[in-house]
């Protein structure tokens, strides 16, 4: 007699392989990869002193910091990710942008949104041009984040 299954039989697990960049200046399809979804709370000891001379260590949470956000695709004719890094080159003061890291499943559903809040791209790069290869031409940009929020 075979075991009873409790519960619904569906996978529970995100596949990583579908997902977009929102942005309020526009919506980034083809990227490849996103890097660098963290958040990282610094650990402070606090030495505290008890009777007959005993001290104690405990540990608190200290500041929140976000990791960087690296993002990969092929180089193609939309400049907007190569636009919002002149723009800071340039000096618009208003270079700052929240948006969302969107996941879907493979039925095209949305199943996962990582927010963040003033954004800003710290690096551009492309790789490197070579005759001697058919490699496509990619960007990558590092985001700077200073919130990030794991929303669904």
């Amino acid at each position: 007699m075979p075991a009873p299954v409790l519960g619904l039989l569906e996978d529970q697990f995100l596949v990583g392989s579908w997902f977009t960049l929102e942005l309020k200046r526009a919506t980034i399809d083809g990227i490849t990869d996103i890097s660098g979804l963290a958040v990282e709370v610094a650990v402070v000891d606090v030495q505290q002193a008890k009777k007959g001379g005993v001290t104690d260590t405990r540990k608190r949470p200290g500041a929140v910091k976000y990791g960087e956000i690296t993002l990969k695709r092929q180089l193609s004719a939309d400049k907007s990710l190569w636009q919002w890094a002149k723009d800071i080159r340039d000096g618009n003061p208003k270079f700052r942008e929240a948006g969302a890291i969107v996941l879907y499943n493979i039925a095209n559903k949305e199943v996962g949104r990582w927010t963040f809040e003033h954004a800003w791209p710290s690096k551009w790069s492309a790789s490197d041009l070579d005759v001697g290869s058919d490699d496509p031409v990619t960007e990558e940009v590092t985001l700077v984040v200073e919130m990030l929020r794991r929303e669904k």
